[in-house]
Order: C-alpha cells, then structure tokens, then sequence
C-alpha cells in the first residue's frame, strides 16, 4: 500500500465533489478512514455529503470554488492549510463537456471546459506536489476517460483534454518514482453521473451509441480507481469490456476507427 496513512490533520482533496464520481471517491476514501477536503460549486450539495462523511468518523471540510477562475485556484492550499491540514492526497476530478462538431462550437465554452479539464490539473498539481514531495508521502489520482485512447469526434477538445491527462500523469509517476508520492490516471468509460446530460446529451442516447456491457457504476469507478491509487497503481480502467476496447482503440487504423465513431455520436446527428 502507498497512501499515506490517514491522521487528524490530514486531508484528501477531492474536486468535483459534489456528486457522481467525486462523491463516490470521497466516501472511498473516508470508509478508508481519510479525511476529505470537497471542492465543488455546488455548495449546498457539499455541505450535505460532508455531513454523511462525519458519520464514517472522519474529518470532512467543504471549500467552495469554482475551478475555471485561476484566482481561485490559487487560493485553494492556502484554504486548505488555513484548517491546519496538510494534503497527502490530491484528486483532480473536475470537468466538464461541450458537445457537437468544433465548427459549431461556442469559443468561450470551449475555452472554459479546457480551463477545467486541462489547465485546473496542472495548476493544482504545480501547487501540491512540492509538499508531498517535501514530505516524502502523498498520491495524486487525475481521473482522465477512457477517451483518452481514441479520437472523439463530437467531443473533440474533451477527448484530446483527456489525453493530456492520461500523458501529464504518466510523465507525473515518472518524475516522482523514489519520492513516496505517486500518481494514477483513473480512466472510466461510460457512467450514469449525468454528465453526458450537461454537456447536451442524455444517458438514453449515449446507451444507445455504448453497449450496456462498457457501463460501470460510479460506486465502482471510485472504488477501482481508489484501490489503484493505493496500489501505486499507472493507470486504472474499470471494467474488463472497457479495458479490451482501449487497447483495442490504440492499435485500429483510424481510418478505420474515425469513421465509426463519427456516426455514432450523439452529438453529431442532425
């Protein structure tokens, strides 16, 4: 095992915490006895899963903030330690989608979803990282997609983001091999979060494009993704399915591969 064990003034930092994935790798890790700092928008919704958390016995901190602003970014390990906590853990959960074809896109749109999804990540981790270094103890667990291993038309930036992610973490574990800190990319497929439902489409349609067989529970992603983390684990895909399609994707000639995945894009119908 190698998370650093949990204590009083200890905290995992989880952002997007405020439901599907996030809330899942929060509860994770308090059942794991951690202490969770939840960074979200959604204040209400924090404040509620922070009250269930204090049931499993385990310190639970809400800071709101929205993680497209840089400001306030900035200011989050400055919260953070302001609560007299030291962060042992870092999980970059937090994104967001546009849908449709770059053509159509709307520029600010896009340019916030890679503030999220990209820029966030690397910001955080730059302003992390030097003190479980410091430390010599600590994790960081990206969560990516498991469209980080293909094309996604349709979603363009959101896949080449995920890609960024999957290649910054891996670059990440190497830098960081011999500190006591590690990093693991989690790579879902398709789950029902309602994420897909912010960005323009629904669960229905994107079941109808994915196989029943490549869904995988929240629950389940969070509880893959955390025992990968504390394994030492590089990358994590839930689901056997999931895991064959990805390697499956990486070697398919993309003259192949693009234009079945053009087709079967919600996102892409007229």
């Amino acid at each position: 095992m190698t998370l650093p064990a949990p204590a009083p003034d200890r905290t995992a930092v989880v952002t997007g915490a405020s439901s599907g994935i996030g809330s899942e790798i929060a509860r994770h890790l308090a059942r794991r006895g951690h202490g969770v700092t939840l960074v979200a928008r959604s204040v209400g919704k924090l404040e509620l899963l922070a009250d269930e958390l204090r049931g499993e016995g385990v310190r639970a901190e809400v800071v709101a903030a929205d993680l497209t602003d840089r400001s306030a970014r900035a200011g989050l390990l400055g919260a953070v330690e302001a609560r007299g906590l030291t962060a042992e853990i870092l999980v970059n959960n937090a994104g967001l989608s546009t849908l449709g074809a770059v053509a159509r896109s709307d520029p600010d749109e896009e340019m916030a979803m890679v503030e999220l999804d990209v820029v966030a990540v690397v910001d955080l981790c730059s302003r992390f990282l030097p003190g479980m270094v410091a430390r010599g103890r600590g994790g960081v667990l990206n969560v990516a997609s498991t469209a980080a291993f293909q094309p996604l038309p349709g979603q363009a930036a959101y896949g080449a983001g995920k890609v960024f992610v999957l290649s910054y973490t891996q670059s990440l574990a190497g830098e960081l091999k011999g500190t006591g800190v590690t990093a693991t990319t989690l790579c879902p497929g398709p789950v029902e979060t309602g994420f897909g439902a912010r960005a323009g489409f629904s669960d229905e349609e994107a079941k109808a494009a994915l196989p029943e067989v490549m869904w995988v529970s929240a629950a389940e992603v969070a509880r893959v993704g955390v025992e990968g983390l504390d394994r030492g684990r590089l990358v994590v895909i839930p689901g056997t399915v999931n895991r064959v399609a990805a390697a499956l994707s990486q070697v398919t000639p993309r003259s192949l591969l693009l234009p079945l995945l053009t087709r079967s894009h919600p996102g892409l119908r007229e």
